[in-house]
């Protein structure tokens, strides 16, 4: 059967007569190919996009109301039979990032029920149109092709601007791109020459060309000839002078040049040194979820609730939610300052606390404490007699 039946179950088939490409309004055709220079492919350009889609990968899916019962408990242990919702938000990530567009489409079941989603590449997506609807056309690289209404589907985009649908492309990275590419290779061709050792050397006294040329060639077999007696050891007679070696000296991009290129990447996908090496935490890790995880997190909030429940259902509160628990993030002293604060006061209950911390949840933790010396000051001013009231006040 294949990966493709088995996991987007029976595709319907587009109703209507095939009318062509969906026309937009900018008037571009509903295309998206990436960008050809192939950013995934740098190193420095991968560890920024997969910092991203790490710290994305831990945010929680949750799906409120009682809209869709039995999607809901399918949504619950992941997105499709074959990803966690780990592994699929990692992935949706990385797409954004690559191509600034992101498609999710539904999965649909035996009976024709959407059951759960899936990314597909977006190089291989376009819109169609049948029967004056527009339908977003998907084909996998074993030559497997579906179909599906477009406002059944997700699209997540960056750098969204003269397109309708999706992002810009990547083009303005290139320049940076280019300067990563060339230091690759100076630094590559550095260590080539540098495992080299070439000399000049002057001869003086030749009447003919001839005797250059026999010159040259004897000077070749006293050397580089295998039978050659040298041992590794080039000899110059004595008739050669003011011999010296010729010393290689490649262009390196100065450490300030380097910085800056690197600088230029991680502003790009909005990180920096500390959350490539995994050293943020606490208000550090904070700015970062603040500016890099947080807005994907509310526009596939957004896309999802509008993807998979109708506005009648959203207005009876169905929506999926993708949160963080960003005080896991704190230092340990931060930690026990918050936990013992907030659950003496009864803001967080004992699994709150917990989960701060990376624990399991315990039977009956869902519980809130308040200490004993913590009353309602407007209860106890109604208990108290108008005369009492009064000298209290």
């Amino acid at each position: 059967m294949g990966l493709f039946k088995d996991l987007l179950g029976r595709q319907p088939k587009p109703r209507g007569k095939y009318e062509g490409d969906y026309s937009l309004m900018t008037g571009y055709a509903p295309v998206f190919t990436r960008f050809g220079g192939g950013i995934y492919e740098s190193q420095l350009v991968r560890s920024a996009i997969n910092a991203r889609a790490t710290h994305i990968s831990k945010l929680a899916v949750e799906i409120s109301g009682s809209a869709k019962p039995a999607l809901r408990n399918k949504l619950k242990h992941g997105p499709n039979k074959y990803q966690t919702w780990g592994q699929f938000l990692y992935r949706l990530s990385t797409i954004l990032d690559v191509h600034n567009t992101a498609f999710m489409v539904p999965v649909l079941d035996e009976f024709g029920e959407m059951s759960g989603i899936y990314a597909p590449l977006p190089s291989r997506v376009t819109l169609k149109q049948y029967g004056g609807v527009p339908y977003l056309s998907y084909e996998f690289s074993n030559g497997d092709k579906a179909a599906i209404e477009l406002e059944n589907c997700g699209i997540l985009t960056k750098f969204q601007y003269s397109d309708d649908f999706k992002g810009e492309s990547n083009r303005a990275l290139l320049p940076t791109m280019d300067l990563i590419s060339i230091q690759d290779q100076g630094i590559k061709e550095g260590v080539k020459s540098a495992a080299t050792y070439r000399f000049m050397a002057r001869l003086t006294n030749f009447t003919t060309d001839d005797d250059l040329k026999k010159e040259r060639s004897n000077f070749s077999k006293l050397n580089f000839e295998r039978d050659a007696e040298g041992g590794g050891l080039l000899l110059f007679p004595n008739k050669y002078d003011n011999i010296q070696q010729i010393t290689a000296k490649p262009f390196v991009m100065d450490a300030e040049t380097a910085a800056q290129t690197k600088a230029s990447v991680c502003d790009y996908f909005g990180v920096n040194d500390d959350v490539l090496q995994n050293k943020a935490y606490g208000d550090a890790w904070s700015a970062f979820y603040e500016g890099a995880i947080e807005p994907f997190a509310i526009q596939f909030s957004d896309v999802m609730t509008k993807m998979l429940f109708t506005f009648r259902e959203q207005s009876q509160g169905a929506r999926v939610t993708a949160t963080s628990n960003r005080l896991q993030y704190m230092s340990n002293a931060d930690k026990l300052n918050v936990s013992s604060q907030m659950l003496d006061r009864g803001i967080m209950s004992i699994n709150d606390v917990r989960q701060i911390w990376n624990l399991p949840e315990v039977e009956g933790g869902d519980k809130r404490i308040i200490r004993g010396e913590y009353y309602d000051a407007s209860d106890k001013l109604e208990e108290e007699p108008d005369e009492e009231r009064d000298q209290s006040i």
